[in-house]
């Protein structure tokens, strides 16, 4: 009873004390700490906000998933309301979902977010009412473990931070897609479960020099296309150019050039699928990459990537039903029959003129090489009319077919289907129905390895229409659902980011069978006595193909492709499209 005594006094001079508190209590981050020069560890990180969370209920964390660290991720959700259910959330609020960390040098928006919520949750920031925040603090958990202070060579700042390379060396930033990563796949999980009507992507650029601190790089409006491209480009970009401008923070569109002063012109850098917001354009979220100049010191660039994200809630909280209502109608835009594009080039007749504010550059003798070099003279400032190349076209697109088919065979595929939410049903007996199917025609490869795969372009096809039974178990996903673009996006061969140009379907490309030519040149003497069209085709082959003339092998092949005895599985897409 003593010992109770005692310890409930010593409770109560505490809590009457204000000169004791918890060291967490004031949740001053490492970055502030530090006045600006280092970024917070990863479990200085999670600690934070399991402290922030713990102390306000507005805020939850939990873990999802596994990274290739063997770590989960971890999703953190303020809402005032003390709502955490997203389906419940989605019924009266938007939401936000920040990312973080993704390649963890560019640390910029770790320590924003942590700021961020931690100046919502105890008020010193007007709580939104419509608008609901959630971020994943760092998203690149083996690359934050794997910290140094020398693998940024470009970059201004912080002391320490992580690498780009994720724990199996991986750039997470092009896994998207393919999801080769436990990562991705965890993020895969994360965003259909938030379903978030805005994504922000916090990264520091790596390019050019200028005087802006802050650049963006939204999802490119043509591509998002109708209303909601629309919106995005005239409506949340200016706003928040706006917002920014009026808190005295410059910002202009992501610089897309290398090795030269950016007067002349540049171009919008395109987010194909691979790229965080490219895959999450697919659901219609209006996207945005936060690019923050390398060269400005860490504290400007995290104060700066804070406001922007402070001004971006503030859009969404004024926006809430119009972006509601735009992400409805654009996903109805795409329906069975209609034309989808699925590669763009930039439109040069159509172009935005940007005040843009650079630095004089010459070009100098080096001293080390002796060849010419780019030297920036900060000096000499300049704001000039710049042309920007901001809008894009079709250059292939593909009619949207009614259904695809797989054969149940290809589980890849379908494993990350069923990751992606997509609706798929199964065949419950053998079906013979007829279908357009695919032959690769051709496609060139890259000669190096790129994220773990020699990936393939320039994909070309032969299309026809035929019977072909399918057996019990194959399945039929029909193309009215929401996941529509990610289908078109991963299952047309020709699409850029497809499933076939990322590897999955080489088996293929490559034959099973053969022949021994001292066999098959008895056999093709028959084919040809046996068909006189094919010989008269061959022979004018052999007339007007030089190369094909002088190779003895290449003619017998030919024919061994004319031929019943040739596989029909050889360059067979095994993805079939119903088109009715």
């Amino acid at each position: 009873m003593k010992l109770f005594s005692v310890a409930a006094l010593l409770i109560l001079i505490i809590s009457c004390n204000p000169s004791i508190k918890n060291e967490n209590d004031d949740f001053e981050t490492p970055f502030e700490k530090s006045d600006g020069f280092e970024t917070a560890t990863y479990d200085e990180t999670i600690l934070y906000y399991k402290n922030l969370a713990n102390k306000y209920r507005k805020i939850s964390i939990q873990e999802i998933g596994e990274t290739d660290s063997g770590k989960p991720l971890h999703l953190v959700t303020f809402n005032p309301d003390k709502e955490f259910n997203f389906k419940t959330i989605h019924k009266s609020k938007n939401i936000i979902l920040i990312n973080n960390g993704i390649h963890p040098g560019e640390s910029d928006g770790i320590d924003a977010s942590m700021m961020l919520f931690r100046d919502l949750a105890t008020g010193k920031i007007e709580t939104p009412k419509n608008t609901v925040l959630v971020t994943i603090p760092i998203y690149n958990v083996g690359g934050s473990l794997n910290r140094n202070s020398t693998t940024r060579t470009n970059q201004n700042g912080p002391r320490a931070y992580g690498f780009r390379g994720n724990a199996r060396n991986y750039d997470l930033n092009r896994d998207f897609i393919k999801c080769d990563t436990k990562n991705a796949r965890t993020f895969t999980q994360i965003f259909h479960l938030v379903k978030p009507d805005v994504f922000i992507d916090n990264h520091v650029s790596n390019g050019a020099d200028y005087q802006y601190a802050l650049t963006h790089l939204f999802t490119q409006h043509d591509k998002l296309g109708g209303t909601l491209g629309n919106y995005i480009q005239n409506k949340m970009m200016p706003e928040l150019e706006q917002k920014l401008a009026t808190k005295e923070w410059g910002i202009t569109p992501y610089v897309n050039v290398f090795n030269r002063v950016p007067d002349t012109g540049f171009s919008q850098f395109f987010d194909h699928a691979r790229y965080s917001t490219g895959y999450t354009t697919l659901w219609n979220t209006l996207g945005m990459i936060v690019e923050t100049h390398m060269l400005k010191p860490y504290k400007q660039r995290v104060e700066g990537t804070y406001e922007l994200m402070k001004s971006m809630i503030e859009i969404v909280e004024e926006d809430q039903s119009a972006i509601s209502s735009l992400r409805n109608e654009t996903n109805n835009n795409f329906k069975e029959g209609s034309a989808y594009p699925l590669n763009w080039v930039i439109d040069s007749t159509k172009t935005t003129t940007l005040n843009f504010k650079g630095y004089e550059g010459e070009t100098i003798t080096s001293e080390i090489t002796g060849f010419p070099r780019l030297k920036y003279n900060r000096d000499t400032p300049f704001t000039k009319p710049v042309t920007y190349y901001n809008y894009f076209k079709p250059s292939d697109e593909v009619t949207i077919p009614k259904a695809y088919i797989i054969p149940q065979g290809w589980f890849n595929i379908i494993d990350l289907l069923k990751l992606n939410a997509v609706k798929m049903g199964r065949f419950d007996a053998y079906t013979t129905i007829s279908v357009e199917s695919y032959k690769i025609k051709s496609y060139e490869t890259v000669k190096t390895p790129f994220e773990g795969h020699y990936i393939h372009y320039n994909t070309t096809l032969d299309v026809k229409t035929e019977k072909i039974t399918f057996a019990k178990g194959d399945y039929i996903i029909h193309t009215n659902q929401s996941a529509i673009r990610y289908l078109l996006e991963t299952l047309e061969p020709q699409a850029p980011d497809s499933f076939f140009n990322w590897n999955f379907f080489d088996t293929i490309l490559q034959q099973k069978e053969g022949f021994s030519p001292y066999i098959w040149e008895d056999l093709a003497l028959e084919l040809l006595d046996k068909n006189p069209d094919l010989k008269t085709t061959f022979e004018a082959k052999k007339t007007t193909d030089t190369t094909f003339a002088n190779s003895w092998y290449a003619q017998l092949d030919w024919l061994h492709q004319q031929s019943d005895h040739y596989e029909k599985a050889h360059l067979q897409y095994p993805v079939y499209r119903i088109i009715n």
